[in-house]
């Protein structure tokens, strides 16, 4: 059972930056493309940003593009979501997800049917 852990997300204000983890349980996870997913309360898990297994392609949603970044470091078996400029918007649980149909290859999807393995979510709080 391959598990996923998100970290990094917290309580910050309006304007303030945060840089989100998601580090696999295994490395062969990391020949995979992998994506951010966030649900706030009440609201559809809507897609975030997502990064092809080599790191050369990756896409953003119009919410974040501009202001957010998404990386990875295959070496350390973890993929990195530095997020600027933060709105009170943005407050969700956000989730690490994995797309094991992309192995070896630079498809980057954006839809969350796509996804096989989920980890548990990290929060980010965003004040006023």
């Amino acid at each position: 059972q391959v598990q996923l852990r998100e970290s990094g997300g917290g309580l910050v204000q309006a304007g303030g930056s945060l840089r989100l983890s998601c580090a696999p349980s295994e490395r062969t996870l990391n020949t995979y493309a992998v994506a951010w997913f966030r649900q706030a309360p009440g609201k559809e898990r809507e897609f975030v940003a997502a990064i092809s297994w080599s790191g050369g392609r990756t896409a953003y949603a119009d919410s974040v593009k501009g202001r957010s970044t998404i990386s990875r470091d295959n070496a350390k078996n973890t993929v990195y979501l530095q997020m600027n400029s933060l709105k009170p918007e943005d407050t969700a649980l956000y989730y690490c997800a994995v797309d094991k149909q992309s192995l070896y290859t630079a498809v980057v999807r954006t839809s969350v049917l796509a996804y096989d393995l989920w980890g548990q979510g990290t929060q980010v709080t965003v004040s006023s």
